[in-house]
């Protein structure tokens, strides 16, 4: 296949849903507690500065999983909604003929990650959590005639499904904290 070759109408990739809901429950559960246990403590922070925190970190947390990958015949693009200010999650966009490879790099935690050199030698990240990420890669094969065979997702959906399951029990030790910190506090 040529690197034009595929005449694609424009798709748009969102972040999985199951990595969406895994990290905004991993994000409450985490934090949700810490007002409750504040205020049973009497710890030097009030728990409405807390609940204010957590607030303006959900919003946050949210933005960034709001992000989209916008592909068409003439190139990727990755956007957020207009909501999300600019200094805080910016987007970019490549046309497929200044892609002139897709290198792999290694992460910290082992894994492999993929960018994409311009033909200026500026690198992109490769979303690889979106919903769809096969059919992405297709697409980028299609465009740019770079051998994907071997491009996989960072992370399996078996490993956000776990995350998911232990989040959960986390939220119900947290509903035990915070019934408990509850009952405390109308004992007192």
């Amino acid at each position: 296949m040529t690197a034009n070759s595929a005449n694609i109408s424009t798709s748009v990739f969102r972040l999985s849903p199951l990595i969406r809901i895994t990290l905004l429950s991993l994000y409450i559960a985490l934090t949700v507690p810490l007002p409750f246990l504040s205020q049973v403590t009497a710890a030097p922070v009030p728990p409405e500065l807390l609940w204010i925190g957590i607030g303006i970190g959900f919003v946050a947390l949210y933005a960034v999983l709001t992000e989209q990958v916008m592909v068409d015949d003439e190139g990727i693009q990755v956007t957020y909604p207009a909501w999300v200010p600019s200094f805080f999650r910016k987007g970019w966009s490549l046309p497929w003929s200044q892609v002139k490879e897709l290198k792999p790099r290694s992460t910290g935690q082992g894994g492999l990650v993929y960018y994409f050199l311009s033909q200026d030698g500026k690198a992109y990240l490769l979303p690889m959590r979106v919903a769809g990420f096969a059919r992405l890669v297709q697409i980028v094969q299609a465009k740019t005639s770079i051998d994907t065979t071997d491009v996989r997702p960072l992370a399996q959906p078996w490993m956000y499904l776990i995350l998911l399951v232990l989040t959960l029990l986390l939220l119900l030790v947290d509903g035990w904290a915070i019934a408990t910190a509850l009952t405390s506090t109308q004992l007192t």
